[in-house]
């Protein structure tokens, strides 16, 4: 383009550069289908991700749920154990006290 613009005898592609423009238009025509294409294809490979995690998080969210479960179940066992100790504990300190 820049010999075009500047050669001093023949000018094969004149000031509005329409054989330039013409090649440009072609590349633009050619590339952008190829560049939808690759953008579909990346949605695709996203969404497959997606999927995949959300998957992952319900395997984990059942994960979790089911410790929390077991933990309040040795929670409240503990529980039972300290009320059953105390019980004693003061039914053998009124037998003490008599």
């Amino acid at each position: 383009m820049i010999l075009n613009f500047v050669a001093l005898i023949k000018h094969w592609d004149p000031y509005p550069f329409i054989l330039l423009n013409l090649l440009f238009s072609t590349q633009a025509a050619y590339s952008a289908p190829i560049i939808m294409m690759s953008q579909n294809r990346q949605n695709e490979r996203d969404r497959v991700k997606a999927v995949a995690d959300y998957e992952n998080n319900v395997i984990s969210k059942e994960g979790i749920e089911n410790l929390l479960s077991r933990f309040k179940g040795i929670e409240s066992g503990k529980l039972d154990r300290i009320l059953t100790l105390l019980e004693k504990w003061e039914a053998e300190k009124t037998a003490n006290q008599t």
